[in-house]
């Protein structure tokens, strides 16, 4: 019982606003944004192939919901499978992650460089502006797919076709300063909390990244992805989404039987648990640190940095003292002679 209550929740929404209540119409986009989430999880596990037996009922489900989501099912299908194949693995990045540099890349960068990337990984941008961007606009493209033959764009052109008739049916019938403000927040907000929860999932202080030599997909599955903590109604509302390290492990287990897992193997429970509360600090990890194998902060890195140079103005002060200490000692020796 996903869409239903969402159907219901966009009618009462519009009720609110129509009767001068649009502040009504703001509270009830939060619950709306919630079952939207959900709707797009039970798309997620589609795309996996998890949702129902049979692919074919996987994939047109998907493509349905994909409408309502804003997102291209097959072409996200696609991208998601390479997230998989690929996540934690320092020489495989660019498609379907958070864009995340070592330290020695964000240092290698020039001013302009690291602040472009600091402004990416604000969190306004990464989780209002961002998800706002990806799902209204780039989506509407088959974006890092272009060469990857016809299917992705027939994916992206056929959701926007469908999208484009909704959106038109639903203006005329209720005009544009209507279905803004009932379907904008709401589309908005789901947005961010989508993105949120995939950002928490690999962007943990103590996620695992490696290079092409030493990546392994299950070790990265199991320690480079979060246990996501959620109380009961959150983890509703998301899936079961956050228990990412068995998903990784196995994607064709459903999102329904993931605690039935946890439950059956509780030495998983512990591995890479976050919950609602700590997963807020995970905004603060910007960068992967090699040397320290964690993801720091860009404050950490800078006070790196200032203590390095405290430390090399301290050692030059000294040996510039010590030469002129040294310069009377030699003046008394050659005056001697």
């Amino acid at each position: 019982m996903t869409l239903l209550p969402l159907v219901i929740l966009w009618i009462v929404a519009w009720l609110a606003f129509v009767l001068g209540y649009w502040w009504a119409t703001l509270l009830i986009a939060i619950p709306s944004a919630g079952f939207l989430v959900r709707l797009f999880m039970i798309q997620h596990d589609c795309g996996h192939g998890a949702f129902f037996s049979r692919r074919s009922a996987n994939d047109w489900v998907g493509r349905v919901i994909g409408v309502l989501t804003l997102t291209p099912y097959d072409f996200w299908r696609r991208t998601h499978a390479i997230h998989h194949a690929s996540s934690g693995n320092l020489d495989s990045r660019g498609i379907g992650d958070v864009d995340t540099l070592t330290v020695r890349e964000f240092l290698a960068r020039s001013r302009w460089g690291r602040l472009r990337y600091r402004l990416y990984r604000h969190p306004i941008v990464l989780f209002v502006i961002g998800p706002a961007f990806l799902f209204i606009v780039q989506q509407r493209l088959p974006l890092g797919l272009f060469r990857a033959g016809w299917q992705p764009w027939v994916s992206a052109m056929a959701t926007n076709v469908a999208i484009a008739l909704i959106v038109a049916v639903l203006i005329w019938f209720i005009g544009v300063k209507a279905f803004l403000i009932v379907h904008l927040p709401m589309m908005v907000l789901a947005a961010s909390i989508g993105v949120w929860l995939f950002y928490v999932q690999h962007q943990f202080e103590d996620t695992v990244w490696e290079g092409d030599e030493t990546w392994t997909q299950q070790e990265t599955a199991l320690y480079g992805s979060s246990h996501y903590d959620l109380p009961g109604v959150l983890r509703w509302f998301t899936a079961n989404i956050g228990v990412h390290h068995v998903h990784h492990l196995c994607s064709r287990i459903p999102f329904y039987r993931l605690p039935r897992v946890l439950r059956d193997h509780p030495e998983l429970r512990e591995i890479g648990r976050l919950t609602l509360w700590e997963s807020i600090r995970c905004t603060r990890f910007t960068l992967w640190d090699e040397a320290q194998r964690r993801l720091v902060s860009f404050r950490e890195i800078q006070s790196k940095r200032e203590k390095r140079a405290s430390q090399r103005r301290t050692s030059w002060l000294f040996r510039l003292m010590g030469r002129g200490a040294g310069s009377p000692h030699q003046g008394v020796h050659s005056g001697t002679r």
